[in-house]
């Protein structure tokens, strides 16, 4: 039998035997031809503050994790309904989205189809601009066709070029975008304990309209001093571009696929929520699609790491300082083909363009998960205390730990906010009075029947623990090192707890666990017992030499 015999019989049984599978597949083709496949749930609230804010369709699905159709089912609907993003603002994302309820999705064919080919051409004519073109096109869309928006229009000729490995001639605008990577070269600083030569990294920036540049030396090339050098360059400008270019590097980006979104590590996507600014890494092993600061890495080799060779720096500092000089002369240096300098450019034509920066920078944090809240109303990190509401005692919460502050966080919730004791710090208590109970309020443990386990078990323990109670601020932070003491009764018994407890009182103003766990675990309480049952053993067994002798008698 031929190959098509086998397939004429084989679509032959499918027919027969599956008759409810070709029905499901038919279904499937019918309602996508008419477009009512509803997309997958997205956060609409935010593409409507994203398209409010003028962000495109591109960078929209890189920020809010959402495909163009769907970016385009919130765009139909909230004019259907005539709501803007001023009326979706004090509601929430669930409200958003069910009032849109984008369930279709915009024909890809309803578009007329341009000749990118033609448009590539005619941008190497002198005074040729895509927004020209884009005017053209428009006239020459026939009837029953629906003409691209500006911004498709851009965005279609970009994935032309990157099809077809050309290089665009789309001109850089002011404030769009800052291009950023590592330089491949590096410098070195000298350790002043040892002498040796430890290496450093160049981080380099550049906004492309006015080659404006950023650089600034790190010991690492890890997500910390990423994140950082990202932060102290829009200080540096002064405010915020539209996107951030950057490579496919691992401590930015996790996976970029050619079809699929694009993901980012944690920290770098809460970097761009923080700032609001859109992060577009560049096509893998395409240098082209950030060439400003390509030609930037070379330009800084030659000024900041070429011409300081010669230079022994013995601190970080020290080179910084010395990179921030050699900058500031770069960025004033006149352009040799343009008039001006990159200066002078950036603070005139594009500084103005830039976003403000928030009131406070980004910090790179660390997360530490299911924390127990204690009877004391605190959590404990780096052997520091740190209050929580009191109605969150028992349960488990999240910590967010940057270098000047400690967030808690129940079920996504903030809760609280504390300033960050100094890793040189412990045993220290930053407590808000409005986390602690009223007296009125049930409490599982309060000092009242504290202090009555404590006298059940002996007057030594009961003086241990009115000790830690007299030691702290507020009677709640007793709480915990009360009860850490109490318990070792269930361990060692109430009878060596007490004894432990009347030596740690000879040896310590106030006595905690440790102390008199340390005592416990090296028996000094059964020691001291035998020595005391040893002298009253030889009281008694003292001779008549001792009373007098037999000469006294």
């Amino acid at each position: 039998m031929s190959i098509h015999s086998y397939v004429a019989l084989f679509f032959t049984w499918v027919t027969v035997s599956c008759p409810f599978l070709l029905c499901f597949l038919w279904t499937i083709l019918v309602l996508e031809s008419e477009g009512n496949f509803m997309p997958r749930k997205i956060n609409a609230k935010l593409i409507l503050k994203l398209l409010h804010d003028g962000y495109s369709y591109r960078e929209i699905n890189t920020m809010a994790g959402a495909s163009n159709r769907s970016i385009k089912a919130v765009i139909d609907r909230s004019r259907e309904m005539s709501l803007s993003y001023e009326d979706a603002l004090n509601l929430s994302e669930e409200d958003v989205y069910h009032l849109l309820f984008p369930e279709r999705y915009p024909d890809p064919d309803m578009y007329f189809l341009e000749d990118y080919e033609y448009v590539h051409k005619e941008l190497d004519k002198p005074g040729v601009t895509l927004k020209l073109l884009w005017q053209e096109y428009q006239r020459k869309v026939p009837h029953g066709k629906a003409a691209a928006s500006y911004s498709k229009y851009c965005a279609d000729y970009t994935a032309f070029v990157d099809t077809h490995e050309y290089t665009s001639h789309i001109e850089h605008k002011p404030a769009d975008k800052a291009e950023v990577d590592w330089a491949g070269k590096t410098m070195s600083i000298a350790d002043h304990h040892t002498g040796e030569m430890v290496k450093v990294y160049l981080f380099v920036s550049c906004l492309p309209y006015s080659q404006y540049v950023y650089v600034e030396p790190t010991l690492t090339m890890d997500m910390k001093s990423w994140i950082s050098c990202n932060v102290h360059m829009l200080e540096y400008f002064g405010g915020i571009p539209r996107r951030i270019v950057c490579d496919n590097l691992k401590t930015g980006v996790i996976s970029h696929p050619k079809e699929g979104d694009i993901v980012f590590n944690e920290t770098y996507a809460a970097f761009a929520e923080h700032y609001v600014v859109a992060v577009t890494p560049t096509g893998v092993r395409k240098p082209r699609h950030k060439a400003s600061v390509e030609s930037s890495v070379g330009d800084a080799t030659t000024k900041f790491i070429a011409t300081l060779r010669n230079k022994t720096f013995l601190s970080l500092d020290e080179l910084k300082k010395e990179v921030r000089t050699r900058l500031e002369e770069f960025n004033a240096d006149p352009f040799q083909k343009r008039k001006g300098s990159r200066k002078s450019v950036f603070e005139e034509d594009e500084k103005p363009h830039l976003r403000p920066l928030p009131a406070v920078p980004f910090e790179t944090a660390d997360w530490v998960y299911n924390r127990k809240v204690m009877n004391d109303c605190h959590i404990v990190w780096q052997k520091n205390h740190y209050s929580v509401p009191y109605q969150y005692v028992g349960k488990y919460v999240d910590l967010k730990i940057t270098e000047r502050c400690l967030v808690v966080y129940y079920k996504n919730n903030r809760v609280a906010e504390h300033q960050r004791f100094s890793d040189t710090v412990q045993n220290k208590y930053s407590t808000h009075p409005e986390d602690m109970p009223k007296s009125t309020q049930f409490v599982e443990w309060d000092d009242r029947r504290i202090r009555q386990w404590a006298a059940r078990i002996g007057p030594s323990t009961l003086a241990v623990i009115d000790a830690i109670f007299n030691s702290v601020k507020i009677k709640e932070q007793g709480y915990n090192p009360a009860l850490s003491v109490l318990n070792i009764s269930k361990k060692y018994g109430a009878e060596r707890l007490e004894k432990a407890s009347s030596i740690a009182l000879n040896h310590y103003r106030s006595p905690r666990y440790k102390h008199i766990t340390a005592i416990l675990a090296n028996s000094q309480d059964l020691i001291k017992e035998r020595k005391e049952r040893t002298q009253q053993l030889s009281l008694f067994s003292r001779g008549p030499e001792y009373y007098g002798g037999k000469n006294n008698d």
